[in-house]
């Protein structure tokens, strides 16, 4: 059952999530629920999660785990070490509410960590793994990452310029996509056991997850045998819809309906809208090369800023072209919270991503900053009852890891 709380930290409070994923989709999905209050409880092996030895360093710390991994405690188990290392996983899991993974399923298996086995300890456990391609099938058990799921599911063969080469996505948005999905799997999962008294087994993967998010031209296929080709910047459907060249940048300008066209005219103080060849969504999709040649020109009259500002005053679809150092200065976003900052316990204030969703009567927040391998085994141990000297007897065994055995073992 879940404890009684006052849901300061968040809807989800009182609720106890194991991320027990490593790098993007699984850890993410965690995060997102630490977002909204629950106790997420990172539980890695001596190495930690992959992420924390890949990207940008700061003190020894990564930026690729850090830059994830917010609202979070860390407790380092060695899950080969058998039976004493399964008691305290069992312990972790008789208090928990959700567990993720996405270890693939012969290491699953051989570490005793399969639904059935996670069930023993708590017969009401939400256990969600995540895979690559689906927990079974003629792909069941391959390795995956997000590239390969654009593969896959069409994205390459959609994206990049019309006349050049697949490009891919390069942040890993397929990754996010699945982790959300994960997370929207788990209220749902919360919502039927609150029914139900039943906990479930939920699998998600990055190849569903985008071929969920193709359903238009995979729609456009299967109904209307149409292939749906590479646009680069443009839009399949309408024009101008693009990226275009100022005075001392680019800007993004579209126009998805007449309104928009014959607004982005008055904005620009041209009679575009009186050519033959542009008066029509038709006509401006069939004379394309010519409108953009014609609108990019114009453009090239202003300073970004200041076509910007023209531009939203006459209520047109636009945007800068924003380059990270920008993006964490917007004032939009800096209004929105989505830059917070943090105490970490080694390197002081640093700066994370913030919570997305809103909720008005029972706000999540940005409670924790991005742990240090091991920082929280002996606090998380001893809520489940175990005494400090048996804490220290574990470690010394290198059955589970606290920060000064982790510190001392990365000294020698």
């Amino acid at each position: 059952m879940t404890k009684p709380t006052t849901m300061s930290s968040g809807p989800l409070e009182g609720i106890r999530v194991l991320d027990m994923a490593t790098m993007l989709a699984g850890p993410y999905a965690a995060t997102l629920l630490g977002d909204m209050g629950a106790d997420v409880i990172k539980v890695e092996s001596f190495f930690g999660d992959d992420s924390r030895h890949l990207g940008p360093e700061r003190g020894g710390e990564r930026t690729a785990f850090m830059s994830l991994n917010r609202n979070k405690r860390a407790v380092v188990i060695d899950m080969a070490r058998g039976d004493s290392a399964r008691e305290v996983l069992g312990r972790l899991v008789a208090s928990a509410d959700i567990l993720i993974t996405n270890i693939r399923g012969a290491a699953l298996r051989k570490l005793g960590l399969e639904y059935e086995q996670m069930k023993a300890f708590r017969h009401d456990l939400i256990w969600i793994s995540v895979t690559a391609f689906g927990a079974d099938g003629p792909y069941a058990g391959r390795p995956g990452i997000d590239f390969l799921a654009q593969g896959y599911a069409g994205l390459l063969s959609q994206n990049g310029e019309p006349d050049g080469s697949e490009v891919r996505l390069t942040i890993p948005l397929i990754d996010v996509m699945t982790s959300e999905l994960v997370c929207s799997g788990a209220l749902a999962a919360l919502i039927a056991r609150g029914r139900t008294r039943e906990g479930q087994r939920i699998e998600v993967s990055l190849l569903d997850a985008l071929t969920h998010a193709m359903c238009n031209p995979i729609g456009a296929y299967q109904n209307a045998d149409f292939l749906t080709p590479r646009t680069g910047n443009r839009s399949l459907y309408f024009a101008p819809s693009g990226i275009y060249r100022c005075k001392d940048g680019r800007v993004v300008i579209t126009c998805p309906s007449q309104k928009f066209f014959v607004k982005l005219c008055e904005a620009l103080e041209t009679n575009w809208v009186d050519d033959a060849r542009f008066a029509t969504i038709d006509a401006r999709k069939a004379n394309e090369q010519a409108l953009d040649t014609a609108v990019e020109a114009r453009c090239m009259d202003f300073g970004r800023e200041e076509l910007v500002e023209r531009l939203i005053a006459g209520d047109i679809l636009t945007a800068p072209i924003n380059d990270i150092s920008q993006v964490v200065n917007d004032p939009q976003i800096l209004h929105n919270e989505m830059i917070v900052s943090t105490e970490h316990e080694k390197l002081g204030s640093v700066d994370v991503t913030g919570v997305p969703i809103k909720f008005h009567g029972t706000p999540g927040r940005v409670r924790l900053a991005p742990p240090i391998l091991g920082q929280h085994t002996e606090v998380v141990l001893g809520e489940l009852g175990y005494e400090a000297a048996e804490i220290e007897r574990l470690a010394e065994a290198g059955i589970v890891g606290t920060r000064a055995r982790i510190e001392a073992a990365k000294a020698r």
